[in-house]
Protein backbone atom coordinates (compact mmCIF):
# COMPACT_ATOMS: atom_id res chain seq x y z
CA UNK A 1 0.00 0.00 0.00
CA UNK A 2 1.33 3.40 -1.12
CA UNK A 3 -0.02 6.69 -0.16
CA UNK A 4 -0.10 8.52 -4.11
CA UNK A 5 -0.05 12.42 -3.03
CA UNK A 6 0.32 15.02 -0.48
CA UNK A 7 2.83 15.35 2.05
CA UNK A 8 3.05 11.95 2.95
CA UNK A 9 3.16 10.32 -0.92
CA UNK A 10 5.26 7.85 -1.39
CA UNK A 11 5.07 6.23 2.33
CA UNK A 12 4.58 2.57 1.82
CA UNK A 13 2.56 0.45 4.70
CA UNK A 14 2.15 -3.31 4.71
CA UNK A 15 -0.87 -4.83 6.39
CA UNK A 16 -0.51 -7.82 7.32
CA UNK A 17 -1.21 -10.29 3.95
CA UNK A 18 -2.32 -13.38 6.30
CA UNK A 19 -6.41 -13.98 6.74
CA UNK A 20 -6.92 -10.06 6.19
CA UNK A 21 -10.02 -9.27 4.90
CA UNK A 22 -9.70 -6.35 2.63
CA UNK A 23 -9.45 -6.04 -1.24
CA UNK A 24 -6.86 -2.08 -1.01
CA UNK A 25 -7.85 -0.10 -4.03
CA UNK A 26 -5.03 -0.67 -6.64
CA UNK A 27 -3.00 2.65 -6.83
CA UNK A 28 -4.35 2.91 -10.75
CA UNK A 29 -7.47 3.40 -9.53
CA UNK A 30 -7.00 5.11 -6.63
CA UNK A 31 -5.15 7.95 -8.57
CA UNK A 32 -7.85 8.36 -10.97
CA UNK A 33 -10.35 8.91 -7.95
CA UNK A 34 -8.29 11.34 -6.32
CA UNK A 35 -7.42 13.47 -9.71
CA UNK A 36 -11.07 13.37 -9.61
CA UNK A 37 -11.57 14.71 -6.34
CA UNK A 38 -8.71 17.28 -6.37
CA UNK A 39 -10.12 19.25 -8.92
CA UNK A 40 -13.83 19.21 -7.26
CA UNK A 41 -13.16 20.03 -3.33
CA UNK A 42 -10.65 21.86 -1.39
CA UNK A 43 -10.06 18.74 1.29
CA UNK A 44 -8.57 21.20 4.03
CA UNK A 45 -12.43 22.56 4.37
CA UNK A 46 -13.73 18.19 3.87
CA UNK A 47 -15.64 16.33 6.76
CA UNK A 48 -15.14 12.62 5.21
CA UNK A 49 -16.44 9.01 6.08
CA UNK A 50 -14.10 6.34 4.85
CA UNK A 51 -17.08 3.14 5.71
CA UNK A 52 -15.64 -0.01 5.52
CA UNK A 53 -11.97 1.83 5.89
CA UNK A 54 -10.00 -1.74 5.52
CA UNK A 55 -5.86 -0.71 5.80
CA UNK A 56 -7.10 3.16 6.28
CA UNK A 57 -5.89 3.67 1.93
CA UNK A 58 -8.14 6.38 1.37
CA UNK A 59 -8.50 7.95 5.14
CA UNK A 60 -4.89 8.29 4.61
CA UNK A 61 -5.02 10.15 0.90
CA UNK A 62 -7.12 12.97 2.19
CA UNK A 63 -5.25 13.49 5.80
CA UNK A 64 -1.84 13.37 3.61
CA UNK A 65 -3.40 16.54 1.26
CA UNK A 66 -4.64 18.62 3.95
CA UNK A 67 -8.19 16.52 5.03
CA UNK A 68 -7.95 17.20 9.21
CA UNK A 69 -11.26 15.52 9.86
CA UNK A 70 -12.18 11.95 8.61
CA UNK A 71 -13.62 9.41 10.58
CA UNK A 72 -12.86 5.74 9.45
CA UNK A 73 -15.05 2.44 10.25
CA UNK A 74 -14.78 -0.97 9.92
CA UNK A 75 -15.60 -3.93 12.01
CA UNK A 76 -12.31 -5.85 11.95
CA UNK A 77 -10.29 -5.59 14.39
CA UNK A 78 -6.92 -6.28 12.67
CA UNK A 79 -8.07 -3.42 10.61
CA UNK A 80 -8.88 -1.26 13.12
CA UNK A 81 -5.26 -2.23 15.02
CA UNK A 82 -3.54 -1.45 11.99
CA UNK A 83 -5.26 2.12 11.00
CA UNK A 84 -4.36 3.18 14.88
CA UNK A 85 -0.99 1.82 14.56
CA UNK A 86 -0.41 3.93 11.03
CA UNK A 87 -1.90 6.72 12.45
CA UNK A 88 0.59 6.63 15.03
CA UNK A 89 3.46 6.29 12.98
CA UNK A 90 2.07 9.48 10.11
CA UNK A 91 1.45 11.59 13.78
CA UNK A 92 -2.54 11.82 12.24
CA UNK A 93 -4.13 11.15 15.50
CA UNK A 94 -5.76 14.57 15.75
CA UNK A 95 -7.13 14.25 12.40
CA UNK A 96 -8.86 10.63 12.20
CA UNK A 97 -11.44 9.28 14.26
CA UNK A 98 -11.31 5.63 13.68
CA UNK A 99 -14.40 3.20 14.89
CA UNK A 100 -14.72 -0.27 15.34
CA UNK A 101 -18.39 -1.25 14.23
CA UNK A 102 -20.45 -2.72 11.99
CA UNK A 103 -21.02 -0.10 8.93
CA UNK A 104 -24.80 -0.56 8.77
CA UNK A 105 -24.82 0.18 12.68
CA UNK A 106 -22.66 2.77 12.31
CA UNK A 107 -24.90 4.79 9.79
CA UNK A 108 -28.33 3.54 11.56
CA UNK A 109 -26.91 5.30 14.53
CA UNK A 110 -24.97 8.35 13.43
CA UNK A 111 -26.30 11.44 13.86
CA UNK A 112 -23.12 13.63 11.82
CA UNK A 113 -23.06 14.73 8.04
CA UNK A 114 -20.29 14.45 6.08
CA UNK A 115 -19.07 16.72 2.96
CA UNK A 116 -17.66 13.47 1.30
CA UNK A 117 -18.12 9.77 2.15
CA UNK A 118 -16.13 6.69 0.58
CA UNK A 119 -17.21 3.13 0.21
CA UNK A 120 -15.33 0.48 -0.27
CA UNK A 121 -17.12 -2.60 0.88
CA UNK A 122 -16.26 -5.87 0.35
CA UNK A 123 -17.60 -6.94 -3.23
CA UNK A 124 -19.71 -10.34 -2.28
CA UNK A 125 -21.67 -8.52 0.56
CA UNK A 126 -24.80 -9.57 0.16
CA UNK A 127 -26.35 -5.98 1.05
CA UNK A 128 -24.29 -4.25 -0.94
CA UNK A 129 -26.60 -2.83 -3.50
CA UNK A 130 -28.41 -1.45 -0.12
CA UNK A 131 -25.15 1.60 0.69
CA UNK A 132 -26.43 4.08 -1.30
CA UNK A 133 -30.18 4.30 -0.58
CA UNK A 134 -28.89 4.07 3.37
CA UNK A 135 -26.40 6.80 3.01
CA UNK A 136 -29.51 9.00 2.03
CA UNK A 137 -32.02 7.19 3.80
CA UNK A 138 -30.15 8.12 7.31
CA UNK A 139 -29.34 11.34 6.03
CA UNK A 140 -24.61 11.23 6.36
CA UNK A 141 -24.30 13.03 3.50
CA UNK A 142 -24.38 16.83 4.10
CA UNK A 143 -25.53 18.97 1.14
CA UNK A 144 -24.24 19.30 -2.25
CA UNK A 145 -21.76 16.50 -0.57
CA UNK A 146 -20.38 13.35 -2.31
CA UNK A 147 -20.52 9.84 -1.86
CA UNK A 148 -18.25 7.39 -4.02
CA UNK A 149 -19.20 3.70 -3.84
CA UNK A 150 -16.26 1.60 -5.06
CA UNK A 151 -17.55 -1.61 -6.55
CA UNK A 152 -16.97 -4.22 -9.78
CA UNK A 153 -18.98 -4.58 -12.54
CA UNK A 154 -21.60 -7.14 -10.58
CA UNK A 155 -23.58 -4.31 -9.67
CA UNK A 156 -24.85 -1.21 -11.05
CA UNK A 157 -26.14 1.85 -9.65
CA UNK A 158 -27.26 4.31 -12.53
CA UNK A 159 -30.63 4.31 -11.69
CA UNK A 160 -30.18 5.80 -8.13
CA UNK A 161 -31.94 9.54 -8.24
CA UNK A 162 -28.55 10.54 -6.64
CA UNK A 163 -26.22 8.72 -9.14
CA UNK A 164 -24.18 11.54 -11.20
CA UNK A 165 -21.50 9.08 -12.65
CA UNK A 166 -19.28 6.35 -12.90
CA UNK A 167 -15.77 5.99 -13.15
CA UNK A 168 -14.35 2.82 -14.49
CA UNK A 169 -10.97 1.25 -13.73
CA UNK A 170 -10.72 -2.25 -15.03
CA UNK A 171 -13.03 -4.39 -13.01
CA UNK A 172 -12.99 -1.34 -10.17
CA UNK A 173 -15.72 1.45 -10.74
CA UNK A 174 -16.46 4.00 -8.60
CA UNK A 175 -20.26 5.33 -8.85
CA UNK A 176 -20.91 8.88 -8.05
CA UNK A 177 -23.77 10.05 -5.94
CA UNK A 178 -24.36 13.63 -5.10
CA UNK A 179 -26.94 15.28 -2.09
CA UNK A 180 -27.87 18.32 -4.59
CA UNK A 181 -29.39 21.26 -3.05
CA UNK A 182 -32.71 21.61 -4.37
CA UNK A 183 -33.72 24.85 -6.50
Amino acid sequence: MRIIGGKFKGRRFDPPAKNWPTRPTTDYAKEGLFNILMNKFDFSELKVLDLFGGTGNHSYEFISRGCTDVTYVDKFYGCVKFTNQTAKTLEIEDFIKIIKADVFKFMSLSKEQYDYIFAGPPYPLPNLPQIPDLIFKHNLLAENGTFVMEHNPNHDFEANPHFVQKRNYGTTIFSFFENLKEG
